[in-house]
């Protein structure tokens, strides 16, 4: 959802220079069935005028009507939804599955504190274009922040007692090295969970069943992919055709970037034989080996490409997460 999450940064911006107060929410953890995940921003004005959201309807509605009623006058408060916990006038909102959620709401009035204001503004569209994940830090007393480099993956939302830790950064990118059965499923299980999708592969032939969907292709070499464009932090790679010429090129400049997951497909044996080639000829050293999972993806026992496509996924997921 990082595409809105950009529409949501430019409309506060434009807002914030037309002189209108803010009110920035952020969702901070979900329970049960919530239609967004922690991380998910909205920013409202006082008329009700508002891009983004929050849970797909009942508690961008509820919130609206508060905020008109005067609500949300502190420089940052916690809201919770769900069972009727927080809701206008005694109505009782709920969301599907008995879900629950919890939003940080931020006032951001147009005062003397505008420069602060915009450089809050600047901080996420720079996170969100950049190839870096930063964490943003706020002290939920009086709503002061600092951004810094996140110190690693992990969860989206981290909520302490008096602060609340966000990681924001650029949608998370799936570079599948090569063609294959297995790639086809990788590229449409990643595509459904909103990656940013990549497939490189130089050879023709490769190209000629395969469906990409929106995926952005490349008949290249995938180490002269990243050769060229690099893998930032909110990337994963993985190689996945049995193809040593192709997967063992990828796997030397992976380890160069800084990628959050480098896997390549292949059994322990062949596993141990790879590792051996990167050593030998690559001359890679044993802690850029020790990045590479191989073999890649969670012990699911798979078979079929898919299963094999779903445990490599779902491992991705598995890091990107913190787990």
């Amino acid at each position: 959802m990082r595409a809105l999450d950009k529409e949501v940064v430019e409309a506060a911006r434009r807002w914030h220079a037309a002189g209108h107060d803010l009110w920035w929410c952020t969702v901070l953890s979900t329970f049960g069935s919530a239609p967004r995940e922690p991380g998910a921003l909205l920013v409202a004005r006082a008329d009700g005028r508002h891009v983004g959201s929050l849970s797909g309807g009942c508690v961008e509605e509820d919130f609206l009507a508060r905020l008109q009623a005067g609500d949300f006058r502190a420089p940052a408060q916690v809201v919770s939804y769900g069972d009727g916990d927080d809701a206008l006038g005694g109505s009782r909102v709920r969301l599907p599955c008995d879900g629950r959620l919890e939003v940080l709401v931020e006032r951001w009035p147009v005062t003397a504190r505008d420069a602060r204001v915009a450089d809050e503004l600047d901080a996420y569209a720079e996170a969100l274009q950049g190839g870096q994940l930063m964490e943003r830090r706020l002290h939920l007393d009086d709503g002061r922040s600092r951004w810094a480099l996140a110190e690693g993956m992990g969860p989206g939302v981290e909520r302490g007692e008096a602060s609340v830790r966000i990681r924001i950064g650029p949608a998370a990118r799936l570079l599948v090295a090569g063609i294959s059965p297995v790639s086809q499923y990788c590229v449409q299980f990643a595509q459904a969970l909103g990656f940013e999708v990549v497939v490189c592969d130089p050879r023709p032939e490769a190209w000629e069943d395969f469906e990409a969907g929106d995926a952005d292709c490349r008949r290249e070499l995938p180490s002269e992919f990243l050769r060229r464009e690099g893998a930032h932090r909110m990337t994963a790679v993985v190689a996945l055709t049995h193809d040593p010429r192709l997967d063992d090129l990828t796997m030397l400049e992976a380890v160069r970037g800084d990628a959050f997951y480098i896997g390549v497909m292949g059994s322990r044996r062949t596993s141990e034989k790879r590792a051996e080639r990167l050593r030998r000829s690559g001359g890679i050293d044993e802690a850029a080996l020790a990045r590479i999972r191989m073999p890649i993806g969670l012990d699911l026992g798979s078979k079929t490409p898919a299963e094999i496509a779903l445990a490599t996924v779902g491992d991705v997921v598995r890091v990107m997460r913190g787990r």
